[in-house]
């Protein structure tokens, strides 16, 4: 069910004025407010759900098959040299609603990955974290 407290259910059920581009019976997807280039797109259920592991398998679905109809729609329309697909939880998501960023980038675009020093030596323990991954993974 919609959380008529929820910004990104209030977006994704048009409780609020949007720039719609797509939409299903499981997702809105809407133009970001504050794109990183035009064309700049979110996808939002139109259920509420707060995390990626908290969808379900039809809702997770619907998201996959939006994006990669955007993709192709930003392909066409802005002829990019990339495009982004990104996901952000925890406190990383702005919207306390799961959404998906899908947008264009260009060579020019000053959007970058800055990858943090590696204070942790995750480098140095590829081995050993793929080991903790994989008896994690097979106790399941």
């Amino acid at each position: 069910m919609p959380n008529r407290m929820c910004p990104g259910c209030q977006l994704a059920n048009k409780m609020m004025d949007t720039n719609t581009v797509y939409e299903n019976d499981y997702v809105t997807c809407i133009l970001d407010i504050a794109p990183l280039n035009e064309g700049h797109v979110l996808i939002l259920p139109k259920q509420h759900y707060y995390e990626l592991d908290d969808l379900d398998d039809i809702t997770a679905n619907e998201i996959m098959k939006a994006s990669i109809v955007l993709k192709r729609l930003i392909q066409t329309q802005f002829n990019p040299d990339g495009i982004t697909i990104i996901q952000a939880g925890g406190k990383f998501n702005d919207l306390s609603h799961y959404h998906m960023h899908v947008f264009p980038r260009y060579d020019s675009d000053g959007f970058a990955w800055v990858e943090p020093s590696d204070t942790t030596n995750a480098k140095g323990r590829l081995k050993e974290t793929r080991e903790k991954l994989v008896k994690l993974m097979n106790s399941n």
